[in-house]
Parts: C-alpha cells; sequence; structure tokens
C-alpha cells in the first residue's frame, strides 16, 4: 500500500502540552493502523484510522495549518484502506473530503502541500480506472451467473459450489461500483444455495455473511441490520475455530458501533473545517 505522510511542524506546540500530545496520539493510532495492513488486515486498520479521527475532532484550533495536515493524512489513509477493501465508493468520498481540506493549505502553501494534492488526484484516477473495470467485469460476472443458474435448475449437482461463488463474486463487484442494495440480493442467493448445498453453517457461509454485512454498514439504515447479522454469525466462527473471521467479525462490529455514534459529529467535524476555511478566507481578503 502507498500510505502518504504530509511531514509536520510540531516546533510551534508546546512541549508536553495537550496539542502537541494529542497529536502524538494519532500518530500512534496510524503507526498501529500501517503493521495492520501490512497484514492485510484492512477492517482492523480502519478502525485505528477511524479512532484517530475521534481523537483529532479533540483539537482546540481546527484552523490550525498542522491540524488540517493531519486530518487530510488521515483521509489519505482512509482512500487506500477502502480502495483495498474495493469501496471504490467511499474511497471517492474520502477524496472528496481530501480535497476540501487541502484546497486552503495549498492555496496558502502552494510549495509544502501542492504534491500532495497532485498525490490524491492520483489516487482519484486510480479509483476511476478500477471502477472502469469492474463494469467490464460485472458484464461477463453476470453472464456466466445466468449459465451457471440453467445448470442448477437442470439438476446438474456440482454446479451449485460455482454458482454460489459467481453470484458472490457478482453481489463483490456490485457492491465496489457503489451498488449496495443491489449487491445485498446476491449476497443473499449465494448464503441460500450454499446452505442448502451444505445443510450447516460452514465456514464459507461465514465469510459471506462478514462481506455481506460489510456492504449494509455502507448503508446508514442498515448499519443496525448488519450488526445483528454479525453477532448472529459470531458464535459459528468461534465454534469453527476461525480465529481470522472472529477477529473481522469484532473489528466490523467496532466499526459498526463507530459509524452509528459518531456519524453526526464526524459531519460536524467537517463542516466545522470548511466553515474555518471560509472565515480564514475572508480573513484574508479584508
Amino acid at each position: 500500500m502507498n500510505f502518504i505522510d504530509i511531514p509536520l511542524n510540531l516546533k510551534e506546540f508546546k512541549k508536553h502540552g495537550p496539542e502537541l500530545e494529542l497529536i502524538k496520539q494519532v500518530e500512534a493510532c496510524r503507526v498501529t493502523a500501517h503493521k495492520l495492513a501490512e497484514e492485510k488486515c484492512y477492517r482492523d486498520a480502519v478502525e485505528r484510522i477511524v479512532e484517530a479521527m475521534h481523537t483529532a475532532r479533540e483539537f482546540p484550533d481546527f484552523s490550525n495549518p498542522e491540524f488540517r495536515a493531519l486530518v487530510a493524512t488521515l483521509l489519505f489513509d482512509l482512500a487506500e484502506l477502502h480502495f483495498e477493501l474495493k469501496d471504490f465508493k467511499q474511497g471517492e468520498k474520502d477524496l472528496d473530503n481530501l480535497f476540501k481540506v487541502l484546497e486552503p493549505l495549498v492555496k496558502k502553501d502552494p510549495d509544502r502541500f501542492g504534491p500532495h494534492n497532485v498525490a490524491a488526484m492520483e489516487v482519484s484516477t486510480r479509483i476511476l480506472r478500477s471502477r472502469r473495470k469492474l463494469m467490464d467485469l460485472l458484464a461477463k460476472q453476470q453472464m456466466a451467473t445466468g449459465m451457471l443458474f440453467e445448470k442448477v435448475n437442470a439438476g446438474v449437482a456440482e454446479a451449485t459450489d460455482k454458482l454460489v461463488e459467481s453470484l458472490r463474486k457478482t453481489g463483490e463487484l456490485l457492491a465496489s461500483m457503489g451498488s449496495y442494495r443491489e449487491a445485498l440480493k446476491f449476497y443473499t442467493e449465494a448464503i441460500k444455495y450454499s446452505k442448502k448445498r451444505s445443510g450447516r453453517v460452514t465456514p464459507r457461509e461465514i465469510r459471506m455473511t462478514i462481506e455481506m454485512a460489510e456492504v449494509m454498514r455502507r448503508v446508514k439504515r442498515l448499519r443496525p441490520r448488519a450488526k445483528r447479522l454479525l453477532e448472529a454469525v459470531l458464535p459459528h466462527a468461534i465454534a469453527a475455530k476461525e480465529i481470522k473471521m472472529e477477529a473481522d467479525i469484532l473489528a466490523l462490529v467496532a466499526i459498526i458501533d463507530a459509524d452509528i455514534e459518531e456519524e453526526p459529529r464526524w459531519k460536524a467535524l467537517m463542516h466545522k473545517l470548511s466553515l474555518s476555511s471560509r472565515k480564514k478566507t475572508a480573513a484574508d481578503g479584508d
């Protein structure tokens, strides 16, 4: 992964002062998140960056350029992590917020922040290209799924496993493109056919349920339902000794709890950042 660092000028903050200590806490979360990303534990990494965002919200001066640079760095992290999770729609939202934060910084100090604006545009281009490729893959995947349905309906038993994977893959592609509700229909069908084939809850159904809950999390109204789904499947993951899945479930539940509790505050943070930028621009113009 290509995490981007924006070096901060920390000399203006008092040694052991609250602002400096807060920045250190945020940086500690980032270090943990990057280590988790190296291990491909992207959901856990997102949880750590969300925690860093919550900590950053307590900074006393939203107009401070070093604080803004810190927030921009966290938004870069989120965009990269959502790219790895193939949540391109959310990645685009991260970038939209990032450009809002970067714009006043670039205007004030283009030499320092201009290269980071270019880096953000490169990430945006990468996401756009990925979405275009997904459209081609989706068309092929839907065609393959249709053919497998015909085989299953004709009584070809061995076609069921391929149909389950094809339905899951179609759901994954739709979710990556932001068609969340449509994606959920395919995940539901995949889990239904898989359970019918196995007659019990296997690691495959657990994994698909986690993926389905991840998609549901992206729709605000479905987050409580996603949490209930994860809590229902957690005992199965524990019984099957699927440690990685158990960790994924717990991380996703934590992220959902943070989403439900903090989304209004997150929007308030972005609003305050935008408001402080407008006030600063107006003051500079006087």
